[in-house]
């Protein structure tokens, strides 16, 4: 239908569950214009064509009208699906902020005839102010009849047990913790990631594979006896997820990362889509929730799974309540993890200093994110032995964990590199950074994101890693700066760190110029921290160059007892 163009925003296709349906849907986005445009008695034909005979139309362009327009939507695909033959279609919408789009989603079980759909409703309202009603919607129908019936979904049924993992922070650690413990249990183990897809520890395909397409990947394995997910929050808006479920769902945190893209603008929306995950959770299985965050918590009640949840506190209000209600937990007593069930004793697993990925205990993320791959390898049957073994051999290095908190020694500096891109893994960063600083020895950080994060965000972070350390420079992503460029994307965060006084604020086109210049700056004892993404093996390739070797868990507890053995005695400050 002509004009059909000027109205259809955007028209997706979902593979698999996702915001809308726990299955295979059409997302299609709306112009509400000529809608909302539309003269009143237009309107209430329209109204009367689809069953609203007296609804409230409202004025053109007033607060009723938008309400009108919605509802009007949802009923005008209902009205074009029964004309072509389907007489009960379940319907999603969801306005804009502003109420000028609107989202109208439906499952899908045969492509092309739910594509044929979108695009007649898109054709009647594109019409609406210059043809019949009747006769637009009557024609919408025939045109979808009239199409193909296309494919059916690939959502994947699996045939092992699957464990996803979603979150803000902490989903790659957490996700690779709990393949480590599956491989330690004796099963092959395929996980995939953002940094690509591994089969029994061994990468197979290099790639951001967060998404749908690396869960059909892993399971196209077939020695494949356990599969672990990470899963993004871009995937699930942009496709769905891939599986019709999974066994384990994992959810670490929800944390301000990514707002302002996708429709999604707050923390309570940002939630709403990683819920996804646990909603998908055979209620056989188990939702592994982190006690402490009320959103993650919250999501108990959309899956009927029972709930495990993590924390380093025993007695938290989460733990209490999750106990009172049959489910379990997993959390530190007297510096072990153990396992909490209701009317039972503690069960200790291992203590959480010999677990080497939270560095002595240090990071507190380490440790939940610990906590989190423990709750989910007991809950899909690994012996508790099995569990600390796997956690124990777990090295915090490059090795095992490429890219989050591997730490360097280069002489007598230390050096942290770390995929940290939100405030909540800056925040991470600079426990590390502190916990491993030697008496007298300062911080000095490499910070960066991606453009695509907004300027409040990024003041923020300027803020936060200004406040913080004693040296902080800029670092700059070229493939990430997503339409900024380097001098505006410089001046907002240096904005950032002037809200805290800090004005002297170098910036570097790269990550690896940033690490040069602070390692010249750099005195013993020091703390030297990258936020890195893009320029991570060359950062690494220069350190080595230079006989920076990783610490190995031996030399990480020492250090640590070191800084803290200043801090509670000696009163020595940091230089500055």
């Amino acid at each position: 239908m002509s004009g059909a163009d000027s109205v259809l925003v955007e028209l997706r296709v979902l593979d698999g569950p996702n915001l809308y349906f726990p299955r295979a849907a059409i997302k299609v986005t709306l112009d509400l214009g000529t809608l909302l445009a539309l003269e009143e008695p237009a309107a209430l034909r329209l109204g009367e064509r689809i069953g609203l005979q007296n609804a409230r139309v409202g004025a053109p362009g007033s607060g009723f009208r938008q309400r009108f327009a919605a509802r009007a939507v949802a009923g005008l695909v209902r009205e074009v699906a029964a004309e072509a033959g389907t007489k009960r279609l379940a319907i999603r919408s969801r306005p804009s902020a502003n109420g000028s789009t609107l989202v109208v989603a439906y499952p899908w079980t045969r492509l092309e005839r739910a594509r044929a759909l979108a695009l007649a409703v898109s054709g009647v309202l594109a019409g609406l102010s210059s043809a019949d009603v009747d006769a637009l919607v009557g024609l919408a129908g025939e045109q979808v009849r009239a199409s193909p019936l296309g494919d059916r979904p690939p959502t994947i049924l699996p045939r092992i047990p699957v464990v996803a993992v979603t979150g803000t922070n902490g989903k790659t650690t957490t996700a690779r913790l709990i393949a480590h413990i599956g491989m330690a249990n004796g099963w092959h183990v395929g996980w995939s990631s953002t940094d690509g897809i591994y089969l029994d520890g061994e990468l197979v395909e290099a790639g951001d594979y967060s998404g749908p397409s690396g869960a059909g990947r892993v399971l196209a394995h077939e020695q494949v006896q356990l599969a672990v997910t990470e899963t993004a929050r871009g995937g699930i808006l942009l496709r769905g997820i891939g599986i019709t479920h999974n066994s384990v769902s994992v959810v670490t945190n929800v944390s301000a990362d990514h707002l302002g893209q996708y429709g999604i603008d707050s923390l309570d929306q940002l939630a709403e889509v990683k819920a996804v995950v646990p909603r998908s959770t055979l209620r056989t299985g188990w939702c592994v929730l982190n006690a402490h965050d009320p959103r993650v918590m919250a999501m108990r009640a959309v899956t009927k799974a029972p709930t495990w949840v993590f924390s380093r506190d025993a007695d938290s209000p989460g733990v209490r309540e999750v106990l009172s209600g049959g489910g379990r937990a997993t959390a530190l007593i007297d510096g072990w993890v153990s396992v909490l069930r209701p009317g039972a004793d503690p069960a200790p697993v291992v203590p959480i200093v010999d677990v080497p990925v939270t560095l002595a205990g240090l990071s507190h993320h380490n440790v939940e994110n610990a906590l989190a791959a423990a709750s989910a390898a007991l809950a899909v049957g690994i012996p508790s032995a099995t569990v600390a073994e796997g956690l124990r051999a777990f090295s915090p290095g490059p090795e095992h964990n490429p890219g989050r908190m591997n730490v360097y020694s280069l002489g007598l500096v230390t050096v942290v590199l770390d995929l940290a891109h939100n405030e909540a893994g800056l925040e991470a960063l600079v426990e590390i950074m502190t916990g491993l600083r030697a008496p007298g020895g300062r911080l000095l950080l490499a910070l960066g994101t991606a453009g695509d994060r907004t300027d409040d965000i990024v003041m923020a972070l300027a803020e936060q890693g200004a406040r913080h350390t004693d040296l902080m420079v800029v670092v700059h992503k070229d493939r990430y700066l997503r339409g900024r460029d380097m001098d505006s994307f410089t001046e907002t965060y240096r904005a950032g760190a002037r809200t805290v006084g800090v004005t002297d604020v170098a910036a570097y086109p790269s990550e690896l110029g940033g690490l040069q210049a602070l390692c010249a700056e750099a005195d013993d004892g020091d703390v030297v921290a990258v936020m890195t993404h893009q320029d991570r093996p060359a950062l690494e390739s220069w350190l080595r160059e230079r006989g920076a070797t990783v610490d190995d868990p031996h030399g990480l507890r020492e250090k640590v007892t070191l800084a803290q053995s200043s801090r509670s005695g000696d009163g020595i400050e940091p230089r500055r």
